[in-house]
């Protein structure tokens, strides 16, 4: 044997030996110890009451977990990330800053992380030229409309609730326009509206800071030829020389899309003389569409104004009017209850943006004015749409109109509750004129006169308080055509309050409202106008025929039910600046 292997023998015998003196009794296997688990505390700050975070947490073996507010999470030893998003509450964007993330948790000790909450700016968007595709507009962001912006045929504009647009104040007369074949579906609610105001801030803003709101239809109006949109071919940036059309229509049902809960604010503008834009504007717009609690605030020229079409309106309100609170003309043949016009000084516009209008009126109706008016056969112009139904027959019923109080200086020809005129008809119906300086009513011209004769002019259950004018509120004798001897005769049941005051009809007016609730429409104690409506149409066949099931008879007279919703307050505004 080498010396190598017996090295090796006695090496291997030597351990043997070793194992057997060995202690040969069985071996207790050792069971780990599991670390106990830690505490991780998530603390949240910066948000306000009531809203939660969104926090989350992640870590060994797949946990995860969601926090929303300041919290503790028992967890196993490890590393933990804490993540936290954006939150959006009220529009108002919070970004949070996240310190002591990734976290290391050990065995009975606690581990916190801060997550702190801070409002951060939302993004703007400045919106020009033609949205050609259906887009969604949302209350997180800023949105600037600069120059004329048109939503073309085939496209839907979605307006979210709460989302705020404004004017480019650097580019006077920036506006929307929904052209015919287009949608705006804005939905607002009354605690979000949808609000389209100026870009200068509260308090710095003016009539005619922006354009407004146009919107045109597929109906018919009574007009011929290419008759364009006032000011829609103005010297404003992404204006067409050649403006907007809005005649030619054929569609009386067309649909334009949704407005509800829409605030628009501080618009209105002349792009030329005797051609300004509106706060509202619907032009041939069709009965499909669907307008409701809309107002329309310190506008530079009307507040609302109807160009031809069948669009129907509820809950409509229009406060400090440059020009006319409700205007239609042209063969507009829709039917609107529950307006609200009030009136109480004259605002300044921005300077370069027009001057305020030397007539503005509560109602301003016209039958047919200007290129385009046909005459019919055996009529006057103003007359147009006679021969094809298309006579201006629109309907108004439950309308409380306030004008100026004492001491307020009213422009030369303004100051008039409802004007008529050039060969309009219509339905006037349950309405509160009070405080109008220079009269409730007037008819102004034959051509009207003869609508009146003939009953498709009817005035129902209206009551005149402290307005001008002569005999309470009418036209004086000799002088147009709406004496308080010619209503009387045609059975109009208009109700003059001898010594009543506007503010005594409601509840509250104040001189200078603050918000919705510091109006109240609702009728007061005894008032007058909570009896004496027109509490059922079935006895005038016109009447029932004309406002079908949209418009609802009420034995109350103006916007508002005696205890009724006060549907005004949340969602309008007051503001003068």
């Amino acid at each position: 044997m080498s010396a190598r292997l017996r090295a090796f023998a006695l090496t291997s015998f030597a351990a043997l030996a070793f194992t057997a003196c060995s202690d040969d009794s069985p071996t207790t296997p050792t069971t780990p110890t599991t670390p106990a688990n830690g505490t991780l505390a998530i603390t949240v700050s910066g948000l306000p009451a009531g809203v939660n975070a969104a926090v989350t947490v992640t870590g060994p073996n797949s946990f995860s977990q969601a926090a929303t507010a300041t919290t503790s999470i028992t967890a196993a030893p490890g590393s933990y990330s804490v993540a936290a998003a954006q939150v959006i509450s009220n529009n108002v964007r919070y970004n949070a800053t996240v310190t002591g993330s990734p976290a290391t948790v050990t065995s009975s000790t606690t581990t916190t992380v801060t997550v702190a909450y801070s409002v951060t700016a939302n993004p703007t968007v400045v919106l020009t030229g033609s949205i050609a595709a259906n887009r969604t507009m949302t209350p997180d962001t800023n949105y600037v409309l600069r120059g004329f912006v048109y939503v073309n045929s085939g496209a839907t504009l979605t307006i979210n609730a709460g989302t705020r647009i404004v004017g480019d104040t650097t580019a006077l007369g920036s506006a929307l326009f929904v052209l015919r074949g287009a949608r705006i579906v804005a939905n607002g609610t009354a605690a979000a509206p949808v609000v389209f105001t100026s870009q200068r801030s509260a308090g710095n803003r003016s009539p005619g800071d922006w354009g407004g709101l146009i919107i045109v239809g597929n109906a018919r109006a009574n007009r011929t030829g290419n008759v364009i949109v006032e000011g829609s071919n103005g010297s404003v940036l992404g204006a067409d020389p050649n403006g907007i059309v809005y005649t030619g229509g054929t569609v009386d049902s067309d649909n334009s899309g949704t407005l509800r809960y829409v605030r628009v604010e501080f618009a209105g503008y002349a792009t030329l003389t005797d051609a300004e834009l509106n706060s509202f504007t619907f032009a041939a717009v069709g009965s499909g569409t669907t307008v409701e609690y809309v107002q329309a605030l310190a506008g530079l020229d009307d507040h609302f104004e109807w160009f031809g079409g069948a669009v129907d309106g509820k809950y409509l309100v229009s406060y400090e009017a440059g020009d006319d609170h409700f205007d239609g003309s042209e063969g507009y043949r829709g039917r609107n209850q529950f307006l609200i016009g009030l009136q109480t000084t004259f605002l300044t516009p921005r300077a370069g943006a027009g001057a305020v209008s030397t007539d503005p009126q509560g109602l301003e109706i016209d039958g047919c004015n200007g290129g385009g008016c046909v005459a019919p056969s055996g009529a006057n112009a103003q007359s147009a749409g006679r021969d094809d139904g298309l006579w201006n027959m629109n309907v108004f019923a439950n309308f409380t109109l306030v004008g100026t109080p004492a001491g307020v200086t009213v422009p030369g020809s303004g100051g008039v509750g409802a004007v008529l005129r050039r060969g309009t008809g219509g339905y006037y119906i349950n309405g509160v004129v009070a405080r109008w300086p220079r009269g409730g009513i007037s008819l102004r011209d034959s051509t009207t006169n003869n609508r009146f004769q003939v009953d498709s002019l009817i005035a129902r259950n209206i009551y005149f308080a402290e307005n001008g004018g002569t005999d309470g509120g009418f036209d004086a004798t000799g002088t147009n055509f709406g004496q308080a001897s010619a209503f009387a005769a045609r059975n109009s049941n208009i109700v003059v309050g001898t010594g009543v005051t506007a503010t005594s009809l409601f509840t509250a007016l104040p001189a200078t409202p603050t918000n919705g609730a510091s109006l109240d429409w609702s009728p007061a104690a005894n008032s007058p106008i909570a009896t004496g409506g027109l509490a059922a149409f079935t006895a005038d066949p016109r009447i029932a025929a004309r406002v079908g099931t949209f418009i609802t008879p009420t034995a109350y007279r103006g916007a508002a039910a005696p205890g009724g919703t006060k549907w005004w307050e949340g969602w309008t505004s007051y503001a003068r600046n």
